[in-house]
């Protein structure tokens, strides 16, 4: 028997109750905007007095952040250049290692109740994309972590299909590839999580018309010498008609991934989409009802879900950094 929320082989999802994933598209939005603002949505998620799932859909200006037990080791580039760029350094609570946002980036956050960590459902072990703490035993347990991360992957997957480029994931390397299997796999998507209280946060990085250079100042994912791609790329390299591999990034771009991406998601993780999405959405707009919400859930965007630890703030990069 198929567990609620697992993909089935044809790409449909089981069924769940009649939950909502409720789609925001934001536009660009600063990394630290966006992080108050999922931390605050997770823990009025966990608290129960947010009684819908959220999907924020964004686009950042540069940034690099670390996750949890990162290696600072795997930033390329120096503190003077990082500074000179205005490049911002970030440790935060996700898995995962060294991730480069950018314009021409796909950035989702889906804010989702997860089943917790049990008999038959172990939490991800050292290395995984995910970082999970304890969770109340009172939270839906028809939704565990293992289904939640190849859902994102495959929704990934499914939006490079909409674009004509086969991608998916690869064994032991979270997010998804082109080429996976072949001798010069290209990662086109990142994925790091990090789930407190029941409640999935942080999520996915999909490079459409991403500056690739601006990879060359990290090892991405902590992998030295790991090619990345984008959408457009690749398209470039198919010999699409309509695409440049030095295509300017757009934030136009990545708001026709997101309207592919949020129906994605939601139906490979069985609930049901809600929220305009582009091209017909707000984002101004989405962002204001987002910060009357936060206010109305009285919810404190400065501390972890989990733990009530204190967001963190840019750390240096080591004087030997490369």
């Amino acid at each position: 028997m198929e567990e609620p929320g697992t993909p089935r082989a044809d790409g449909r999802a089981v069924r769940l109750r009649s939950r909502t994933l409720r789609a925001r598209w934001l536009g660009r939005i600063g990394y630290r905007d966006a992080w108050a603002l999922q931390r605050a949505l997770a823990a009025a998620r966990a608290d129960g007095t947010l009684d819908e799932d959220q999907l924020l859909l964004l686009e950042h200006d540069v940034v690099l952040t670390l996750g949890r037990n990162a290696d600072v080791g795997h930033v390329i580039a120096p503190e003077p250049l990082l500074a000179a760029r205005g490049i911002e350094l970030i440790r935060v609570e996700r898995g995962g290692e060294v991730t480069y946002h950018g314009p021409g980036q796909l950035v989702a956050y889906p804010i989702v109740r997860l089943a917790p960590a049990g008999p038959g459902r172990a939490a991800p072990g050292q290395g995984s994309p995910a970082e999970v703490d304890g969770s109340p035993a009172e939270v839906d347990r028809s939704l565990g972590v293992r289904p939640f991360v190849e859902a994102l992957e495959g929704a990934l997957a499914d939006v490079c299909a909409a674009f004509g480029i086969r991608a998916g994931p690869r064994a032991g390397h979270p997010g998804c590839w082109v080429g996976a299997s072949g001798p010069l796999p290209r990662k086109i998507g990142a994925l790091g999580i990090r789930v407190a209280r029941g409640v999935a946060f942080h999520g996915i990085a999909l490079n459409v018309t991403t500056d690739l250079a601006d990879f060359d100042l990290i090892d991405p994912c902590g992998m030295p010498g790991l090619r990345s791609t984008s959408l457009w790329h690749e398209r470039a390299r198919a010999a699409f008609p309509d695409s440049r591999a030095d295509a300017e990034p757009t934030t136009a771009s990545v708001a026709e991934a997101a309207a592919f991406f949020a129906p994605a998601l939601a139906r490979r993780l069985g609930l049901e989409p809600a929220g305009v999405l582009p091209p017909g959405a707000d984002a101004a707009g989405e962002r204001r009802a987002l910060e009357v919400l936060v206010e109305r859930l009285g919810a404190a965007p400065g501390l972890d879900a989990a733990s009530g630890d204190r967001a963190r703030g840019p750390i240096p990069t080591p004087a030997g950094a490369r």
